[in-house]
């Protein structure tokens, strides 16, 4: 759990640029990759991340300002990496500037229980975490490497000595 605002911010540095790699990645193509008939794109779900991030924090009592068009899907790949550069860094200065390190033990409902602000905002990265993973698979299915997150792709074992990955 975060006992500071700084502690947060350098969790939250390092999952954002995991993020970062992975949308740098995409392809234009790949944003039409459907999770199945009806399901969201990948570029939906890349867009959720970006126009959630704002969505949350300001449920929780920050105020920072809402993307504009937030339901039109950027048809551009390096849009929506260019989206979350910004607003991921926007965040984090939107979190140092308005919280203490006293503001991570307040208690909120949050989602109809009671979390600390250091909950709420590890709720976030994990929001972002389960979405990033979506994509990743998503990336497979379009025919495209992801990036390593917490470890290498299968493709890139072989430069650890690993000759038969496992599936």
């Amino acid at each position: 759990m975060y006992r500071s605002i700084s502690d947060f911010i350098k969790e939250w540095n390092k999952e954002a640029l995991l993020t970062q790699n992975v949308l740098d990645t995409l392809t234009d193509d790949a944003l039409k990759q459907q999770v199945y008939g009806k399901g969201r794109t990948l570029g939906r779900i890349a867009w959720h991340v970006i126009t959630n991030i704002p969505d949350y924090l300001t449920h929780f009592g920050l105020m920072m300002d809402r993307r504009e068009n937030e339901e039109s899907v950027p048809a551009s790949a390096q849009e929506i990496a260019a989206a979350f550069k910004d607003i991921s860094s926007h965040a984090a200065r939107i979190i140092e500037q308005q919280w203490t390190d006293e503001s991570l033990e307040q208690m909120q409902t949050a989602f109809g229980r009671q979390e600390s602000n250091a909950e709420i905002l590890m709720g976030l990265i994990k929001h972002i975490v389960h979405h990033r993973g979506q994509m990743t698979v998503l990336m497979r299915q379009a025919g495209i490497k992801p990036p390593g997150v917490y470890g290498p792709p299968k493709e890139d074992w072989i430069h650890l000595g690993v000759k038969n990955p496992p599936l």
